[in-house]
């Protein structure tokens, strides 16, 4: 090991003997428990009702799962589809052989149209208040959550970066490898980091909660632009660029979202009055 690098082979999970914790999973409970207790503060400050809360939980989680699950082969294992199509369902596969291999394969941009689609009929059947205001809040717990599963990548090897072609770096060693590579995870954990503080600050500190699509169109803008800055640093996970080229699957995804961001942020300002419903 080389003073600037440091090499990385963690375990799994925490061994208990009669069943192990995944890191990876723990990731996720962390991320949605804060989550919650995030929006129960922000709900509390609305006066909205804690019920209503629970069935949001249920919404993110659901649509968060389903739809990374979903991205992932839509956008980087299209074959699986038409090969093993009840792995993308199920957290094992069938070809070449039955193995258990857990929920690893998911997508960011997946989970970002799955939420989108989830508060959609949240709005519509428990909340009843306009799809843009529940998405400027539910933004900012998604924001940290990001933080968690990319540390949770990190712990699983997965996701890595490019070498750094110097003795800087992470040496993974679970993946049979001496040499370092960028912790492509960790500099994306650090910028969904920056994205919540800004996010929670505009919410907390501003007048801007009330303006329908600004806060979820930063939240566009500045997540998805640092996952773009991202991609320069992972290696590459195939799918769309074999096609298109230039740039990475991720930053080809990642291109729609910051523009509609700045669609939000930009265009004429739309307030939320609190005698407003949907119906």
């Amino acid at each position: 090991m080389t003073i600037m690098s440091i090499t990385w082979e963690p375990k799994p999970g925490i061994d208990l003997g009669f069943f192990m914790i995944r890191y990876y999973s723990l990731m996720f409970v962390i991320a949605f428990t804060l989550g919650w207790f995030i929006m129960k503060k922000i709900f509390l400050r609305e006066n909205e009702s804690l019920e209503k809360l629970d069935s949001l939980f249920i919404y993110m989680v659901v649509s968060t799962l389903i739809g990374a699950r979903l991205g992932h082969f839509l956008f980087y294992q299209q074959e699986m589809f038409i090969k093993d199509p009840l792995s993308i369902i199920l957290p094992v596969e069938f070809k070449p052989h039955f193995k258990f291999v857990g929920y690893r394969g998911l997508a960011s941009h997946g989970a970002a149209i799955g939420i989108i689609i989830a508060m959609y009929l949240y709005c519509k059947k428990i909340i009843h208040k306009p799809l843009l205001w529940i998405l400027d809040r539910i933004c900012i717990p998604v924001a940290i959550g990001g933080v968690f599963v990319r540390i949770g990548n990190f712990i699983n090897s997965e996701i890595v970066g490019k070498p750094t072609n110097s003795d800087y770096g992470i040496i993974f060693k679970n993946l049979g490898e001496v040499f370092p590579r960028h912790p492509a995870q960790l500099y994306e954990a650090f910028g969904y980091l920056i994205t919540f503080a800004v996010l929670w600050y505009i919410y907390w500190k501003t007048d801007k909660k009330d303006r329908l699509g600004y806060i979820f169109g930063v939240f566009l803008i500045i997540l998805f632009t640092v996952r773009f800055i991202a991609e320069f640093f992972k290696r590459s996970q195939g799918g769309l660029e074999d096609e298109l080229g230039t740039f990475s699957t991720g930053q080809w995804l990642s291109i729609p979202f910051i523009i509609l961001g700045f669609y939000f942020v930009f265009r004429k300002a739309v307030y939320y009055k609190k005698t407003e419903e949907v119906n």
